[in-house]
Formats: C-alpha cells, structure tokens, sequence
C-alpha cells in the first residue's frame, strides 16, 4: 500500500480518532488508555475536544503536557501510585479503554484465562482491577484485532463486567455500571439495543460489514445503515502524525 497523502488516513488513524471519541464531554476525570492506539487517542481528545481531561505518564505521574508517545512529560502535576489510583477509580472519576482476550455480546470481558479456569489451555494477565473498573467508571475496549477468537459467544471466565450480569447481580451493580463503546480495528460498537447486546455503530472505511460479521463468533445487530467512523480532520491528522506519535508507533498496532 502506497503511503498516505497529507489527507488521507490511515486505519490506524481512523482507529486514533474512535478511540479519542470515548472521551468527548468525559469532562475532568482521568482517561485511563490500555494499549497504544488508545493512547494517542487520549493524548488526541486532549489537545482538542475534551481540555480538561486527565492524562498520566503510564505509571505514576499526573502530566500536565501531552508529550509525544514514548517521551517523558515535561510538566508534571502530581503523584498518582497505585493505591492512591484504585482509590480514585472507586469514586467513578475515570474513564478507562481496556483491552480484552475475549469479549461477548453483553459486554462481558476476559483477560484471565482461556478454557476452564481450573486448568486453562492459555494464561492471560489475570483479572486485575476489571471488576472494579466495570462497576464503578465507563469502562471501553479497545481490540486492535477483531476475531471471533476475541468476539466470542461466551466469555471463559469474566472480568470485565457485561450488561446481563450486572443486571443479574442487581441495583449494587448497575447504579454506575456502563460500557459506553468497544473500538476494533474494523469499527466501533455499542450496546444501544433493548436487550443491551453490542451492536455494529460504525465502520471503518474499508472494512464491510460481511468482514465484521465473518469475524464475530455471535449474533451481532446490524442497522439497516451503518455509517462511516468519522474521518480524522486536517489537524488531528497533523497532531497525530507530528505531535503526538510522529515514529508511527500505531501503525505497529494497526497494519496499513
């Protein structure tokens, strides 16, 4: 594939711009991005339409800056350890992109185990903090390769907390449950239906919708009209490419 004029995006860059969508009108709460596509879409909301995010370093640093990925910050805000983090996801003043080892059609997410937990054929990172994070902040996803290996009927073991099982667990768990968006590299998702299963919002272009079909292992709901995921501006583009992440690390996660 040829490289791209100055205007013309990538599918990386299409992915950039939806995942950087997640956090339009999240107002002052910390973006919490898994992964580097996501990333540079915190960083990109951030010089654009949602100012007052919150960004860190990765690690322990509240920055102030928005530096290029893979570059130290250079202004420096605060001091956010793990403890004082699991703190604030609690009060819900977060918004995290998690990735996801599978992923159902309720929303349910995995990135312990694949098998039988008992004795699994593939140890993943573990639960981690997806409970928490499911039941108390918007919790997205992020997948840099839509398969029904990830997309998948049933989930091997839960961690990520999905739309039925917050319902089946009651008001304790519903009262801040929300999973605004899943991001793939084919298109965008949501759970906007009335039994709150994922739904095919938008597409990359390039991708079709028999790709998105062929590449989730569950019943999907299609709208008679699907759009486009919307194309990245001029600027943003220029962001991205010199700003942002001018060594093209997306483009590793996100082939052309």
């Amino acid at each position: 594939m040829s490289s791209p004029t100055s205007n013309e995006a990538t599918r990386a860059e299409y992915c950039v711009v939806a995942c950087a969508e997640v956090w339009r009108h999240a107002g002052e709460v910390l973006a919490g991005p898994m992964g580097t596509v996501p990333t540079i879409g915190a960083r990109l909301a951030k010089l654009t339409f949602a100012p007052d995010l919150l960004l860190t370093d990765g690690e322990a640093l509240l920055i102030g800056d928005v530096p290029a990925v893979g570059a130290p910050a250079r202004v420096v805000e605060g001091w956010l350890p793990y403890r004082q983090h699991l703190a604030l996801v609690a009060t819900g003043r977060r918004h995290v992109m998690m990735g996801a080892g599978q992923i159902d059609r309720h929303g349910n997410q995995n990135i312990s185990c694949i098998g039988d937990w008992a004795r699994p054929t593939r140890q993943l990172l573990g639960v981690r903090g997806a409970p928490v994070n499911t039941l108390n902040n918007p919790t997205s996803y992020w997948v840099p390769k839509h398969s029904p290996r990830v997309f998948v009927e049933r989930v091997d073991m839960v961690c990520g907390v999905g739309y039925d099982r917050a319902a089946e667990a009651g008001p304790s768990a519903t009262r801040f449950h929300h999973v605004p968006e899943v991001v793939s590299n084919l298109g965008v998702f949501d759970f906007a239906t009335p039994d709150q299963s994922m739904r095919l919002r938008s597409l990359h272009p390039g991708a079709t919708v028999g790709q998105v079909l062929e590449a989730t292992g569950f019943a999907l709901t299609v709208p008679d009209e699907v759009p486009y995921t919307r194309e990245p501006t001029t600027e943003e583009l220029r962001l991205i490419r010199e700003v942002i992440d001018p060594k093209g690390v997306r483009d590793r996660e996100v082939p052309a």
